[in-house]
C-alpha cells in the first residue's frame, strides 16, 4: 500500500500546530493540558513530536487540537496556517 506521505515525515500538520499554539502564547504543556480537559491525552513530549512531524496524530486528536486552538480542521492543514503570512 502506497503511503500518502513519503520521506521521513509522519504528519502534514505539525508546523502549522506549532505556529497555532505560539500565535495563542501558548505552551507545550499548556496546550497538552487544555486537551486532556477534552478527555484527549497527549503529554507534552507527544505534542513536540507532532510539531517535529516525528508522530503521527489520529482523527480525534486533529479535532481536539483544531477546538483547543480555535481553528477549523482544514486551517491546521493550510499552506501557511490559516489566515498566517509566511
Amino acid at each position: 500500500m502506497a503511503r500518502i506521505i513519503d520521506g521521513s515525515a509522519k504528519n502534514m500538520v505539525g508546523d502549522n500546530i506549532r505556529q497555532l499554539r505560539i500565535k495563542k502564547g501558548m505552551s507545550q504543556q499548556a496546550l497538552s493540558n487544555k486537551l486532556e480537559m477534552l478527555a484527549i491525552y497527549i503529554c507534552r513530549g507527544s505534542i513536540s513530536r507532532i510539531e517535529d512531524k516525528q508522530r503521527t496524530v489520529t482523527d480525534i486528536e486533529l479535532y481536539g487540537l483544531a477546538k483547543v486552538l480555535n481553528v477549523p480542521v482544514e486551517a491546521l492543514f493550510s499552506f501557511p496556517a490559516e489566515g498566517e503570512s509566511e
